[in-house]
C-alpha cells in the first residue's frame, strides 16, 4: 500500500501548492474526456471526415455534458457525474442529430414568432431568408426541417 504520490513538474518556479492545483485540473480534464468518450459517444456517434461535422458533433456532446453538469449542481444529490451520465445516457442516445436540429428550430422559430409578433406569411419569409443565408451544406437539411415545421 502506498501512502504517497509522486507528482513531477519540469517548471521549477512553481510552488508545491501550484503544482498540486494544476495536477487537480489535469485530473478533472481526464475524467471529463473519459466520461464523454464512455457515455456521450465522443468517438462513436459521428463517423464523418468533415471538419465541420466533427466540430458540430463535439459541440453537441459538450452541450450534453454541460446540461448534465448543471442538472447535477442544481440538485444537491451526492451522485457522481458518471452515475448521472449512466442514468441519462439512454435518453440522450435516442436523440439523433436531425431530431436535435428540429427541436432547436422549433424553439428558435416559435421564439422569433412570439417575440416579434409575426404573421405566418412574415414567418415564412423570415425562415426562407434565414435558410438562404446559410452555407450550402446546411441549406438542404434545414429546408426539409422548415417544411416539416410549417406542415405541423
Amino acid at each position: 500500500k502506498k501512502d504517497w504520490i509522486a507528482i513531477i513538474c519540469t517548471d521549477t518556479t512553481l510552488s508545491e501548492e501550484e503544482i498540486i492545483k494544476r495536477y487537480g485540473y489535469r485530473w478533472n480534464i481526464e475524467v471529463y474526456f473519459k466520461t464523454c468518450k464512455q457515455y456521450l459517444k465522443y468517438t462513436k456517434e459521428c463517423q464523418s471526415t468533415s471538419f465541420d461535422s466533427l466540430t458540430a458533433h463535439l459541440a453537441i456532446a459538450n452541450v450534453r455534458y454541460m446540461m448534465l453538469s448543471v442538472f447535477q449542481r442544481a440538485n444537491t444529490d451526492h451522485r457522481s457525474l458518471g452515475e448521472l451520465f449512466y442514468l441519462y445516457v439512454q435518453e440522450v442516445a435516442e436523440i439523433t442529430f436531425d431530431h436535435s436540429m428540429r427541436l432547436i428550430m422549433i424553439a428558435f422559430l416559435s421564439t422569433v414568432k412570439e417575440f416579434f409578433a409575426l404573421t405566418d406569411a412574415q414567418m415564412a419569409g423570415f425562415v426562407q431568408q434565414f435558410i438562404n443565408n446559410l452555407p450550402n451544406y446546411l441549406k438542404s437539411p434545414l429546408e426539409v426541417c422548415a417544411e416539416q415545421l410549417s406542415a405541423a
